[in-house]
């Protein structure tokens, strides 16, 4: 069944995103995990992390701090430090913590407190006490991200840290059905921006402008965090540079957009590629071989298949300019979407012919092809994002995106409108080429006197 799009609000007379089944799902896949493995408790400082398990959130300002931690023990539930009063408020609008949960808590705040204010081993006093009230403090515990000066810490606690990021991204790999809501959610905004991004573009735009237009409509619909706005256009197309700049649309430009932004948390990677006013048989061309490899990815996207077999319907590097699959990374690509922009499983020929990873149900994931115009200077590049179903799959990116589209076509000669595909050196007309035979013929005259 198609996944259903919503309003942003919660009715009293529809189902609709359930939230506090979103919490308790997110929660006992974690749990769930943890029990099955040899750790004794998982420390998380990486703030998606944090979320998943606690679901609490201070604002994207402290997504790179990693000012924040929650410990998540064997058999019971987590506990939250967090920054200065934000705990208090969590104490009174998150319940779903439980008495006593959510405490204060800084750690280095990236190495702006310095070692000798100890707060690295506040940090691990606090979790050993935790581990000891728990008999838990002999057992492995599993970390994702860490300050080094904090494992140090730990460490002379006489606490054994070993990787715990493999397990919270194995918990978030499959996303619960009102996960996949947000996700649509999230990408129905997206559409909406591409639309006036679509009505807007023309020469003269720059692509700063682009990016201030599509972060205005996404904080406009209720986006949570606008990440990123690629916007690259002309000779800027290729090869890649992944940053927009000013650059001022011109006819006849590639331009081609990622968006990445969140609603309540849940990201998007979303590519779409146009010409301005025209576009040339070179840039159709490139579009076309992007969009046919696209397509054939997507049709393989069901339960059982592997990222493997994916992977191996794309083109190795050194068949558009690459010498390796490293320095061509991320340009036939596929990963996982959820609270993190990249997450389980990633499908590129550099790791996913020779480690495939099977595809299950409730994955969703991106899709990303680009293709090099034989012009030399153009490029194509598109994206759907994929839900994998029982089945098989929902592309959940609805931007049109079949063809390559031309925006900003509206120039009229006599004749009437200009046709949208020719090239950027156009042949001449039959009465300028008559012109030019003649002026050939009068210079073969020969001159009086020779």
């Amino acid at each position: 069944m198609a996944l259903k799009t919503y309003g942003s609000m919660a009715v009293d007379w529809e189902q609709r995103i359930d939230l506090d089944r979103l919490r308790k799902d997110r929660l006992a896949r974690a749990q769930a995990l943890l029990k099955k493995s040899e750790l004794g408790a998982l420390l998380c400082f990486d703030m998606n992390n944090v979320r998943y398990i606690t679901a609490t959130h201070i604002g994207t300002w402290a997504q790179d701090k990693i000012s924040r931690f929650t410990l998540l023990p064997q058999n019971d539930d987590p506990i939250l430090w967090d920054f200065g009063s934000a705990a208090k408020h969590h104490q009174l609008y998150c319940p779903w913590l439980g008495g006593g949960r959510s405490r204060a808590g800084i750690p280095l705040l990236r190495g702006a407190m310095s070692p000798e204010m100890g707060r690295a081993e506040d940090v691990a006093r606090k979790i050993k006490i935790e581990l000891e009230m728990r008999g838990l403090h002999r057992e492995p515990v599993g970390v994702d991200i860490v300050e080094p000066p904090i494992l140090f810490a730990l460490q002379r606690e006489g606490i054994t840290v070993v990787d715990g990021q493999q397990l919270m991204s194995d918990a978030r790999e499959i996303k619960t059905q009102d996960e996949m809501a947000l996700l649509n959610h999230s990408a129905m905004m997206v559409d909406a921006a591409y639309d006036e991004l679509y009505r807007a573009m023309k020469p003269g735009m720059r692509e700063n402008e682009a990016v201030g237009l599509v972060n205005k409509v996404l904080y406009d619909l209720g986006s949570e965090y606008v990440e990123g706005v690629n916007a690259i256009s002309g000779e800027r197309c290729n090869p890649h540079p992944h940053v927009f700049s000013d650059r001022v649309l011109r006819p006849g430009d590639p331009v081609y957009y990622d968006i990445l932004h969140s609603y309540m948390g849940y990201r998007t990677c979303y590519y779409r590629c146009f010409t301005i006013g025209y576009a040339s048989r070179a840039m159709i061309d490139a579009y076309k071989r992007c969009r046919d490899y696209l397509d054939a990815a997507i049709a393989l996207v069901r339960p059982g298949r592997t990222t493997g077999e994916i992977a191996a319907v794309w083109p190795k590097a050194q068949e558009f300019g690459f010498p390796d699959e490293e320095a061509a990374f991320a340009l036939q690509y596929g990963h996982g979407i959820g609270l993190a922009i990249w997450e389980k499983p990633v499908i590129s020929r550099l790791v996913s012919l020779d480690h495939p990873h099977e595809i299950k149900p409730g994955m969703v994931f991106a899709l990303e092809t680009l293709w090099p115009s034989k012009d030399g200077w153009s490029a194509a590049r598109i994206e759907e994002e994929v839900v994998v179903t029982e089945t098989g799959h929902e592309v959940i990116t609805r931007f049109p995106a079949e063809e390559l589209m031309v925006a900003g076509a509206h120039y009229f000669t006599f004749r009437g409108q200009l046709p949208t595909t020719r090239e950027h050196e156009a042949p001449p007309s039959p009465g300028v080429l008559e012109m030019i035979e003649a002026s050939a013929r009068q210079e073969q005259v020969a001159v009086p006197g020779d």
